[in-house]
C-alpha cells in the first residue's frame, strides 16, 4: 500500500483559519441584521412619529381616535376618549389603578401602546355596568364600602371581576392573589375581600 500524504497542522495556520471563518461569519450576520433592518424601515407595519389614526374596539363599541405611535392606552382612554374612570396614579406599572381588560385578561393601560391593541377587546370599568345597573362587584363594593379616595377602586374592580370571571367560586387566598399587584395606600384590602367574597356567595372564614 502507498504511503498516504502527511498532514500536518501548525498552531500559525489553525489560528489563522480559524480566525477567517469567524470573520466571514460575522460580516454575513452583519449583512443580514443590515438587510432585516432595510426591510423593518419600509415595511407596512412601520408608523410614525407622526400622529395616526387607529380603530379600538371599547366596551362593545369602535372607536376612531387620532394618537401618536407612543401613546399609552390609558392616555387614549382618557383624554380624547373621555373615559375617565381608568386611573393614572404611578404612571409606571407599579400600582394596576389602571388596570382594564384586554381581551377579558387584566392589563395596566399605563404601560400598553393604543397602537397594540387594535383589532382586540377592550374593557374598561365603564363597560362592566350595563343600561345603568351596577356590575355585581361594583354594587358589592358600595355595599360593603370598599373605597376610599377611590383612585385605585377601578383598578381593584376591574381585577375582582376578572377573578369571577374565571373562578365563579373563588377562596380568600384567590382573591388575595388577584389583586397582589393593586396598591391601596388608604389599606381598604379587608373590604374588598368581604365584597369580593359577597359577590361570589362565599364566607370568609
Amino acid at each position: 500500500m502507498a504511503d498516504s500524504p502527511k498532514i500536518t497542522f501548525s498552531r500559525r495556520g489553525f489560528l489563522k483559519g480559524a480566525g477567517v471563518t469567524a470573520a466571514t461569519s460575522v460580516i454575513e450576520t452583519a449583512n443580514a441584521l443590515a438587510r432585516d433592518a432595510k426591510e423593518a424601515l419600509h415595511a407596512d407595519r412601520v408608523q410614525g412619529p407622526d400622529a395616526l389614526t387607529i380603530k379600538l374596539h371599547i366596551n362593545g363599541r369602535e372607536h376612531s381616535v387620532v394618537i401618536e405611535p407612543r401613546d399609552t392606552l390609558a392616555q387614549t382612554l382618557r383624554d380624547p376618549l373621555g373615559l375617565t374612570g381608568t386611573k393614572v396614579v404611578c404612571d409606571r406599572g407599579s400600582c394596576s389603578a389602571c388596570t382594564v381588560w384586554i381581551d377579558k385578561t387584566p392589563a395596566l393601560a399605563c404601560m400598553t401602546l393604543s397602537i397594540d391593541t387594535t383589532g382586540r377587546e377592550i374593557t374598561t370599568i365603564e363597560g362592566l355596568s350595563h343600561n345603568g345597573t351596577m356590575h355585581p362587584v361594583q354594587a358589592a363594593f358600595v355595599k360593603h364600602d370598599a373605597m376610599q379616595c377611590g383612585f385605585c377602586t377601578p383598578g381593584m374592580v376591574m381585577s375582582c371581576a376578572a377573578l369571577l370571571e374565571r373562578n365563579p367560586k373563588p377562596t380568600l387566598s384567590d382573591v388575595k392573589h388577584a389583586v397582589s399587584g393593586n396598591l391601596c395606600r388608604c389599606g381598604t384590602y379587608p373590604k374588598v375581600f368581604a365584597a369580593t367574597l359577597d359577590v361570589a356567595g362565599e364566607k370568609e372564614v
